[in-house]
């Protein structure tokens, strides 16, 4: 990382040679700028120390931390379960450092039964949608898995990181949100201006400009327990709709849940603050092949190797990084692969 100070980052890669998420160590500095918190459509600034860039609240000596629960939508295939057993053993490692506002766990599993995995990860079993209704957009199951846990578990902190089975955890996590505000990452490819004519059949004119509608998914998003109480079934029947419309499920493709979720949050007028360096987005360069290759896809049935080679010289630090992890973990993780 740049600066030791910078407060933790998500990091999602999609570049030539690897498709994987993870979150930037202090102890492996990438050589890497990134930007500032941003903004977005509305109320967004906020206050921060200009030589460390954390919110001012959290340097005062009297300040009580406000924990997260960290909670991930799964279900029971080769695929995410070998993600999230890779995503828990570094929640675990930084879970109490310095400056971590993470609380509890939770895997959400949408598959509708326990897998063997119950003990090892902290697990709530949520049931699938009714067959038929994904259209085969198995996405779909997360706000519906969302609803029903938010419902039925008993969640002890008083917010929420929406994450994914493939973010890796890299250094403890503070609770970026503020002042009823989420705190989430701007997609370059979450573009409300240029579908307005189709959003704004799910997100009406007595709304507000279609700015009001952020450029995010649900995750990466630290949002306040209430708020996404609120959000949650308005974002299930959003996306829903959205399937059910031919021309918004043309539009939208496999992020249609993701513009359902920032529908949702515009409609219950609920911001966010926008950090760009919440995440690193490499170029796209699907089914491309170089002298060296990791892509999570291969690995969609059958379990990554261990010790996986490492990438060879030139190849950015933040790639190396990621592999060197995704090796310590699934070295230490017991039955890795059985």
């Amino acid at each position: 990382m740049v600066c030791e100070n910078l407060f933790t980052l998500l990091i999602i890669f999609s570049v030539a040679l690897i498709t994987y998420n993870v979150i930037i160590s202090a102890n492996a500095p990438l050589k890497q700028d990134f930007p500032g918190p941003g903004k977005s459509s509305s109320l967004r600034l906020f206050s921060v120390d200009p030589i460390i860039k954390m919110p001012v609240d959290r340097l005062k000596a009297n300040y009580k931390k406000r924990l997260f629960h960290t909670a991930v939508t799964a279900s029971d295939s080769v695929y995410n379960t070998w993600q999230c057993r890779v995503m828990y053993y570094w929640f675990k490692k930084f879970k109490d450092g310095p400056n971590s506002e993470m609380g509890g766990f939770t895997r959400i599993l949408h598959s509708g039964k326990p897998d063997r995995f119950m003990d090892e990860i902290p697990t709530f079993v949520a049931q699938p949608l009714p067959a038929g209704m994904d259209q085969g957009y198995i996405v779909l199951n997360r706000p519906w898995a969302f609803v029903q846990w938010l419902q039925e578990a008993d969640i002890k902190e008083d917010y929420i990181l929406m994450a994914e089975p493939d973010h890796i955890i890299v250094k403890p996590i503070p609770n970026l949100s503020r002042d009823g505000l989420g705190a989430a990452f701007p997609f370059f490819y979450i573009e409300p201006k240029k579908f307005e004519t189709i959003l704004r059949r799910f997100f009406p004119v007595n709304k507000g400009p279609i700015t009001n509608i952020d450029p995010i998914g649900n995750s990466p998003v630290i949002i306040d327990k209430a708020s996404l109480r609120k959000i949650a079934p308005m974002w299930m029947n959003v996306s829903l709709a959205m399937k059910k419309d031919p021309e918004a499920d043309k539009a939208f493709g496999w992020v249609l849940e993701m513009y359902a979720y920032a529908v949702a949050s515009a409609l219950h007028d609920v911001g966010n603050i926008l950090y760009k360096d919440f995440m690193i987005q490499g170029k796209p360069m699907y089914g491309k092949f170089g002298e060296w290759r990791f892509d999570k896809r291969s690995y969609d049935q059958t379990w990554p190797p261990r010790n996986l080679p490492l990438p060879p010289a030139g190849v950015p630090e933040s790639v190396v990084t990621l592999v060197k992890m995704v090796n310590e973990a699934t070295a230490n993780i017991p039955n890795w692969g059985i």
